[in-house]
């Protein structure tokens, strides 16, 4: 059976779609006019036999079935854009477009900042940066990407890009009403902002570490959140105490925005991983990011 070209067409337009959320803007990155781009798709799900889009005036989303054909092709459109790129000689250049998946709070307050440097030592590379502290499926459509916590079995390479402090900490204003605790256990009668683990999608228990030893306290709090910019916002609010990474805390702390909570039990560290595939060497874009996050972690 010969190999139907009209399919990876379909499927690039479909990626377009599904990236730009409605037709008039994915047929903006593809270069074609509206109509062409519905034609498309319509063509590809009479090609599938499934609708694809549920569609309304104002924005198009995938059904059932297109997440799942979308989750299906986006690794092999991946790999498709990759032979291109190596072709012309990315195993040695750094250019083309590098799909990245970042941690939210990573993201903000150390990536961010820094990323022009990156782009400007690489005129030639484009970078489309997504955010997200959940690791399901987190290589799909990516080349690389970036998260906390200690690296799951998997066939991806995980690089250790640092470890960061815990760090325990609270607005003045929540303080001046309820008091400094001077041991873990008195947490147990303050307001805890509770962060959930992406996990497991329980909350993280709350730890203490001094000298070796390790103290678990059960903590209780009425908010839970699993945006660490979120978490931080409330925190600064005054409406509990949180257990944040150090890393992007400095500016709140050295302003006096956040105080450090029960500073001498705060030994315990949290590491930050890159992955990106093991099926072969990594193309230049991608070791070109690893170092540079590499480079900026170590300062933050």
């Amino acid at each position: 059976m010969a190999f139907d070209t009209r399919l990876l067409t379909g499927a690039g337009v479909l990626a377009a779609v599904t990236e730009a959320g409605n037709f008039a803007r994915a047929a903006e990155m593809l270069g074609l006019t509206p109509s062409a781009v519905s034609r498309a798709v319509a063509r590809l799900e009479a090609r599938v036999g499934v609708r694809l889009f549920d569609r309304n005036p104002r924005e198009v989303s995938l059904t059932e079935e297109g997440r799942r054909f979308h989750t299906q092709v986006m690794p092999l459109l991946a790999g498709l854009d990759d032979a291109a790129t190596e072709a012309a000689g990315a195993a040695t250049a750094v250019r083309g477009r590098l799909r990245v998946s970042v941690d939210p709070w990573f993201a903000r307050t150390v990536l961010a900042p820094k990323l022009q440097k990156f782009l400007a030592r690489h005129p030639e590379l484009a970078v489309d940066l997504a955010t997200s502290n959940y690791r399901e499926a987190m290589m799909v459509g990516f080349d690389v990407a970036v998260r906390f916590g200690p690296p799951d079995e998997s066939s991806l390479i995980a690089r250790k890009l640092l470890e960061t402090r815990i760090l325990t900490v609270a607005a003045p204003s929540y303080l001046e009403r309820h008091g400094e605790p001077r041991s873990p256990d008195d947490l147990t009668r303050h307001e805890a902002l509770l962060f959930r683990d992406p996990q497991t999608g329980v909350p993280f228990p709350w730890e203490f570490r001094r000298g070796g030893k390790v103290r678990e306290v059960k903590v209780s709090g009425r908010l839970v959140m699993d945006d660490s910019s979120v978490a931080i916002s409330a925190c600064l609010a005054g409406q509990g105490i949180f257990q944040s990474l150090a890393i992007g805390l400095e500016p709140m702390l050295s302003r006096g925005e956040l105080v450090r909570i029960l500073p001498q039990w705060s030994e315990e560290r949290f590491p930050l991983y890159a992955y990106y595939s093991s099926r072969r060497l990594p193309p230049a874009k991608v070791r070109a990011f690893l170092d540079f996050v590499q480079e900026i972690a170590v300062g933050a």
